[in-house]
């Protein structure tokens, strides 16, 4: 018999979510960072101040760094911008003591540029979406 319902979580509730999942890795692992996260975005503007290429990261817990996105403008793609954000951030990352970062991209993204600019694939999760694969990376730092 069913005693329980599942419905829709409030903003309050997701918080509480995300808070107790992060009270239980504590108890289990000791977090290395003073702020458990902390964002690195970068931009580049271009001369005219028009956004041309972004990076949104974020150090965690155990001064990890993961790259939720990297966006070029596609007229300003393999100019190097793409790199340079990611430097941008691994660079910073080091600073505050992280030695890794990871990733996911899919193939029809930046797999091959990631690849090129130090990452190695350590998982696939094949047709997400179907007839693609999701690549997850990794690079020590």
């Amino acid at each position: 018999m069913k005693n329980f319902i599942i419905e829709k979580s409030t903003k309050e509730e997701v918080g509480l979510v995300d808070d107790g999942i992060v009270k239980f890795n504590l108890s289990k692992v000791p977090f290395t960072q003073e702020s458990t996260f902390v964002a690195i975005n970068r931009v580049i503007r271009g001369k005219t101040g028009e956004l041309i290429a972004g990076i949104n990261s974020i150090l965690y817990c155990w001064n990890c760094l993961y790259i939720d996105v990297l966006w070029v403008k596609e007229e300003y793609r393999q100019c190097g911008y793409g790199a340079a954000l990611l430097i941008e951030v691994e660079n910073i990352a080091k600073e505050k003591g992280c030695e890794l970062a990871h990733l996911d991209t899919f193939d029809f993204q930046a797999k091959d540029f990631y690849l090129k600019n130090g990452y190695e694939i350590f998982g696939v999760l094949e047709d997400c979406p179907s007839g693609h694969n999701r690549y997850y990376m990794k690079k020590k730092i």
